[in-house]
């Protein structure tokens, strides 16, 4: 097999990116459909076969997967500077918003306790709620795995802190191996020559910083904001929606912001274009201004780069084996479970507080998965009929 031909110069790749960055609404189901449209159908970059590959093994390292794929393509074409240019362009639009909203917030903190905070945190009721719905339809098809789901939930439910999250995630592994759980193996080779020889180079950098992520930081600072954000990218699998309830011990728990700041800026992260971790320049506008956004942008997204880089070569080797096949099909239903307890708290007793809160969340969910209203448009009118009624 040989590398894709014609290799893009960074800039170029840099711009395209930037379009999908400002088009590619919908989450990350979506962004993944528009990475096809527009790299497997209408450019040729890749085949069928290795961008499915490529989405195969983004799925199954922690971290954001669309921008995973995003980061890969752009290595693929470019190399390391490609693959920057890549995570630049599709990364920037909407963490440059995330990061705006976070200074309107700081120059008018009343905003954040008006009737649209109160739509926004509904709204994100039902698209958890909805994602809830299709992970499990995906990622839970039979009995075993829809047992490790609920009990993961339940286990969260008694005891949810991040240790505790991290922990039902491994048992949910090894439960899947235990069970031989069954799991889609692909099929070929990737497509592309994969010419790195530093994957445990990247390997060994992933974890060094996950190690210095779990020491004790000043609250506040810069390296606690790194710290949290790089423990978030480094753990979560499943995407976006799964890092809520990491994000939301780490900054509302600890008291850093209010529970009703928290998921207001998640409400808008979901109306954003390009990825939902860019909710994380949110979370570090919010701490520290500018600056704070940029660390935490740069540390929620390290993470699964790293892993990228060290797992393209690595992965010829876990698509062949079924006990790690077996482990991966067990987290990710352990994923399912952590979804569920997250659904709970902090996103349903934060944002029900009477019968037309339960309702509105009902008419959100219908317009949502059967109507099939777009997210972001959703989320824009959660925030203008929440003032009107709350």
């Amino acid at each position: 097999m040989t590398e894709p031909r014609e290799p893009k110069s960074a800039l170029a790749i840099f711009l395209l990116f930037l379009r999908l960055g400002l088009t590619s609404f919908g989450g990350p189901v979506a962004h993944l459909g528009f990475f096809h449209n527009e790299f497997v159908k209408r450019r040729q970059w890749l085949s069928d076969q290795a961008y499915g590959e490529v989405v195969a093994l983004c799925q199954m390292l922690p971290g954001p997967a669309s921008s995973q794929v995003g980061l890969t393509v752009g290595y693929l074409r470019g190399g390391y500077p490609g693959a920057v240019a890549a995570w630049v362009g599709f990364t920037l639009p909407a963490a440059l918003i995330m990061a705006l909203f976070a200074s309107g917030l700081a120059l008018w903190p009343e905003a954040s306790a008006g009737g649209w905070v109160v739509g926004l945190k509904l709204f994100v009721i039902a698209v958890v709620a909805q994602a809830v719905w299709q992970m499990a339809g995906n990622l839970c098809p039979d009995r075993p795995r829809r047992t490790i789901a609920v009990l993961v939930a339940a286990f969260l439910l008694f005891a949810g802190s991040v240790w505790m999250q991290a922990l039902a995630l491994i048992v949910a592994g090894v439960a899947g191996v235990c069970l031989s759980l069954p799991s889609d193996k692909t099929g070929g080779d990737l497509g592309v020559a994969i010419r790195t020889r530093k994957p445990l180079v990247f390997f060994a950098v992933f974890a060094v910083l996950l190690v210095l992520a779990f020491l004790p930081w000043q609250a506040g600072s810069f390296a606690a904001i790194a710290a949290e954000l790089y423990r978030a990218g480094a753990l979560v699998f499943g995407g976006g929606h799964v890092v809520l309830p990491w994000l939301e011990e780490g900054f509302v728990g600890s008291g850093a912001m209010s529970a009703d700041t928290f998921l207001a800026g998640y409400g808008v992260a979901q109306a954003m274009p390009g990825p939902l971790f860019s909710f994380s320049a949110f979370l570090g506008g919010v701490e520290g201004g500018w600056p704070g956004a940029l660390v935490a942008v740069l540390a929620v997204f390290l993470p699964g780069s790293l892993l990228v880089f060290a797992g393209l070569p690595l992965w010829q080797y876990v698509r062949s084996h079924s006990l790690a096949r077996s482990a991966l099909a067990g987290v990710n239903a352990g994923v399912v479970g952590l979804l569920i307890s997250a659904l709970y708290d902090p996103v349903w007793v934060s944002g029900v507080t009477s019968p037309a809160s339960v309702g509105f969340a009902l008419i959100v969910w219908i317009a949502l998965a059967l109507w099939r209203v777009p997210v972001w448009l959703l989320a824009m009118l959660s925030g203008l009929v929440g003032m009107w009624v709350f």
